[in-house]
């Protein structure tokens, strides 16, 4: 695996776990009656850490009633596991460079 697939996968777990950490603390400032934070903020981490906000909301039962994350979450990972079959696909990111 080349250098630069390395970082970019670093970057991605660490997206993840960034995501996961803000469903737990809006979760925590939930239950204590304190600021939230905003939806649309959750929503855009989790399209940089999709499986950190697909795993809080699960873990954490935050959001579950709301569409727009029930159904939102998952919509994403469908678009980006797409979207990176076709970059696969057409782009031979799997051929090792020579």
């Amino acid at each position: 695996m080349s250098e630069m697939y390395k970082y970019v996968l670093l970057i991605y777990v660490v997206l993840n776990f960034v995501s996961f950490a803000f469903f737990a603390a809006d979760k925590k400032k939930a239950i204590n009656n304190e600021w939230r934070i905003p939806e649309a903020t959750l929503i855009f981490v989790s399209v940089l850490g999709i499986f950190g906000g697909i795993l809080g909301m699960k873990l954490m039962h935050h959001k579950t009633k709301k569409p727009k994350f029930y159904i939102g979450l998952p919509a994403i990972f469908v678009i980006e596991l797409a979207a990176l079959i076709y970059a696969l696909i057409n782009y031979d990111l799997l051929k090792s460079s020579e």
